[in-house]
């Protein structure tokens, strides 16, 4: 795929996955999405919890998916800013050979892509320049890395919000799946509508972002998973899919719903 000219980084106006960092505690922020997320957390505390489950919830899938499933090739679009343990470094700890492709087109996150492309020697971390909206595109640059006659994870980790209609998110979700083989997973969540306060938050939000964010009904997230076989617990709250620790009984929810499923 021939290289894209280069967007400038827009420091004007907030940007999601800035402002996700930020509330993750890393440092590839600005001003205006540490005002933009003070004032979310402002309207609703419970963000931080919720996108630090998120979080966890992707350590989780990724490490089930690379261990126990034998997943050895990770879609991941949207992927955002890097942060502690990326998806390509969840997997190469458990399977070395593993083999990543990050897809983003924000211009800040392509200028950190150097970071996520340290791969382990005996597998591949590499990042291609595409658009959630261009599916069709996608699979066809991520094919020089990726081997799509055998199993993929496609990972769509809070990114299905920011498509405004909800059928073409889920066909954007179909012809991604399409081009997987038998055997492949989705691995996916989103912010949900459950809270009065989150969604007041996000209508906030959405007046000043450059990309608006869509909540949805958990019963919508799990329509993304139509004609797949969902693994347990099904579709739930981030924190309680397969958390690591029940001493102390199932984590608090957050709106955050997800689940993982494999194509038959």
């Amino acid at each position: 795929m021939p290289e894209k000219p280069q967007v400038p980084i827009d420091t004007a106006v907030p940007q999601s996955a800035r402002i996700w960092n930020y509330w993750l505690g890393g440092k590839d922020n600005y001003e205006v999405d540490r005002v933009a997320g003070d004032r979310f957390r402002a309207t609703f505390p419970g963000i931080v919890d919720g996108a630090r489950a998120a979080r966890y919830f992707l350590a989780r899938a990724v490490r089930h998916l690379a261990g126990e499933a034998g997943v050895r090739q990770f879609l991941d679009i949207g992927t955002g800013l890097p942060n502690v343990d990326n998806t390509h470094e969840i997997a190469q700890r458990v399977a070395p050979d593993s083999r990543i492709v990050y897809v983003d087109n924000d211009p800040l996150v392509l200028a950190h892509a150097r970071a996520l492309l340290t791969s382990a020697p005996e597998g591949v971390a590499d990042y291609i320049d595409a658009d959630l909206f261009e599916p069709a595109a996608i699979v066809r640059a991520a094919s020089g890395t990726l081997d799509f006659d055998r199993p993929v994870a496609l990972m769509l980790m809070g990114v299905l919000g920011h498509v405004e209609d909800f059928g073409r998110a889920k066909s954007i979700v179909r012809s991604l799946l399409e081009a997987l083989p038998p055997g492949s997973y989705l691995v996916q969540y989103d912010s949900t509508d459950t809270s009065e306060r989150y969604m007041a938050a996000i209508r906030s939000y959405n007046e000043a972002a450059a990309v608006p964010y869509i909540l949805r009904s958990p019963a919508h997230i799990r329509e993304f998973f139509d004609g797949l076989d969902l693994l347990e617990p099904g579709v739930v709250s981030c924190s309680r899919w397969r958390p690591d620790a029940l001493a102390f009984g199932l984590p608090e929810e957050v709106h955050q719903y997800g689940g993982v499923a494999m194509k038959l």
